[in-house]
């Protein structure tokens, strides 16, 4: 029997993904948890053969749990299950240790086959996700600039960012017009929008 830990915050979601997979008479879901932050607990109470995560989860990203999951419980394959296909995230799960990145919206039936073919040392990869990673190159930003723009996710001032981060005000200034350099954009907040939608916050 194959042991699945499910992470998804919408419970109503959780619950589906747990009775339809719970059909499948090799497959029994041992945990269900609805933050990132409750991941590894989770796993290391029920020792789950695979762990299904979402990657915008309350408490910790799916991304960074799955990174926390390798080192707790080395054992459990990881497969990303997510709303969001942007080719950033592909390359961060694949850095974080996933064997598998599927986008929401297919079929519970390829989902059930993906855990199997994970189970049996395949990477499974969401096809038209691979081609756009692949065309849309490495994360350009380094951690300090992905940081800085993080801080100005609400508009936060300069000085705001500043004080945060414990940096200069000329220091934040050269971070942002190097990312907003990076992204080919004209301001912070455009930058922003661009790192997000390619994955990279």
């Amino acid at each position: 029997m194959i042991k699945v830990l499910l992470a998804e915050d919408q419970g109503m979601m959780r619950g589906a993904l747990a009775l339809l997979l719970n059909l499948e008479t090799d497959m029994e879901v041992v945990a269900q948890v609805p933050a990132g932050d409750r991941i590894v607990d989770a796993a290391l109470e029920t020792s789950p053969d695979i762990a299904l995560l979402d990657i915008e989860l309350p408490g910790r990203s799916g991304l960074d749990a799955a990174a926390d999951l390798r080192e707790a419980l080395p054992e459990c394959k990881v497969l990303i299950v997510t709303t969001f296909g942007r080719p950033g995230y592909l390359r961060r799960a694949m850095e974080a240790g996933a064997c598998g990145f599927l986008v929401k919206d297919g079929p519970v039936e390829e989902l059930a086959a993906a855990i199997r073919r994970v189970l049996a040392g395949e990477r499974v990869i969401d096809p038209g996700l691979a081609a756009a990673a692949l065309s849309a190159g490495p994360n350009p930003l380094t951690p300090r600039e992905q940081e800085v723009l993080t801080a100005a996710v609400d508009g936060a001032t300069v000085a705001d960012i500043a004080g945060k981060l414990h940096l200069s005000q000329a220091t934040v200034r050269n971070y942002l017009s190097a990312a907003i350099g990076k992204t080919g954009t004209r301001n912070r907040m455009e930058a922003v929008r661009a790192a997000r939608r390619n994955g990279w916050l």
